[in-house]
């Protein structure tokens, strides 16, 4: 265990002043690279991130940042926020995807952000081409928030758990094909709130990884993970 952050906020002013979250690391050719959400505070909206990517020897110490900006940034694609990347390498192809705005609401208590996921490739995890896919959006007025995907190849496609924000947050499910067209079903492999501790009220920020031949997931309880963090496994009999 470090007893130090593996990585610090940014230099002031730049994108990543305000704090830096990791929400994925892949491994490729013997290094290791973070990709974080770098947040800004703000003054019109509350806050602005972008995704910051750092890269280590494989297992090394501390990372360090592969640019002072983060590698995907404003666009015509992303003008107001891209976060919560999840890349995959395949054939040398990099595949991200990650959360974009869509507006900034007004409401009583300030503005609330709106985003979905959408889809992002890169030929080397550095330079990456926002596509403009949605992968997944709103079903329903009452989503706001989409958002934290995580993905996992099959030998039969492609499956997706992410976050799903109306009144709370629950973990929705999809499956695609090709990674960019997806099925969504939240019915299948979703996980919602439950009882009265401390998972009531919200779940949410899955991560799914298997091990010794079982699906298994780490998710967050009440408050963003304030209550607790939780493990669930797939019930293969279902």
């Amino acid at each position: 265990m470090h007893e130090e952050p593996v990585l610090e906020p940014g230099d002031l002013g730049t994108f990543d002043d305000s704090g830096a979250m990791g929400t994925c690391v892949v491994r490729h050719a013997g290094r290791e690279y973070l990709y974080y959400n770098g947040w800004n505070l703000g003054v019109t909206v509350p806050f602005a991130t972008f995704i910051g990517c750092a890269a280590r020897d494989d297992r090394g110490a501390g990372f360090e940042r592969v640019s002072r900006a983060p590698v995907v940034g404003r666009s015509d694609h992303d003008p107001l926020l891209a976060l919560s990347a999840w890349v995959l390498i395949e054939d040398s192809r990099w595949h991200m995807w990650y959360v974009s705005g869509v507006d900034w609401t007004p409401t009583e208590t300030g503005p609330r952000h709106r985003y979905r996921i959408v889809y992002a490739e890169s030929s080397d995890g550095l330079n990456w081409n926002p596509t403009g896919d949605v992968c997944i959006d709103f079903e329903s007025e009452d989503e706001f928030a989409i958002a934290r995907p995580c993905v996992i190849r099959d030998s039969d496609g492609y499956r997706m758990w992410f976050s799903t924000r109306g009144d709370a947050y629950r973990i929705g499910y999809a499956e695609s094909d090709d990674g960019i067209t997806w099925r969504r079903d939240d019915e299948l492999g979703g996980l919602g709130p439950i009882g009265e501790g401390w998972e009531s009220h919200s779940v949410e920020y899955a991560c799914v990884f298997d091990h010794e031949g079982r699906r298994w997931m780490l998710y967050n309880g009440n408050g963003y993970g304030e209550t607790g963090i939780g493990l669930a496994v797939l019930d293969d009999s279902r």
